[in-house]
């Protein structure tokens, strides 16, 4: 079973970029992202939904995680799974530290999922 905790506040993702319509066997992306969509969708949805936003980053294929909540961080990860940082959240708004300018060096911006489900 695939667990993790994905997190944070003060994202800032294009909010005018439509949802895809996918179901999990037409999202775009590694299988551990097929996973934790499964995951997700048979969780209570989340205030603000959950998304997942593929970007590159560096020259590679990155997934970004938005804030779920106050106080939390964001999680970036490589298309291996691999911890990049936390771009952003935590108390102070400003992520982990590991990688301060990924908000402003992003590129190639594509929503992969967000949770469609109603509260």
């Amino acid at each position: 079973m695939l667990f993790f905790l994905v997190s944070a506040c003060g994202a800032s993702t294009k909010q005018n970029t439509p949802a895809p319509q996918n179901t999990i066997s037409t999202i775009e992306g590694p299988e551990w992202v097929k996973t934790l969509v499964a995951t997700y969708e048979q969780a209570p949805v989340g205030n603000p939904p959950r998304s997942i936003w593929q970007y590159t980053y560096k020259g590679q294929t990155v997934y970004y995680f938005p804030p779920q909540c106050c106080d939390q961080f964001s999680m970036l990860y490589d298309a291996n799974m691999g911890v990049i940082c936390a771009p952003d959240g935590g108390l102070t708004g400003k992520g982990d530290g590991k990688c301060p300018d990924f908000l402003q060096e992003r590129k190639d911006e594509k929503l992969i999922w967000k949770d469609a489900r109603k509260h």
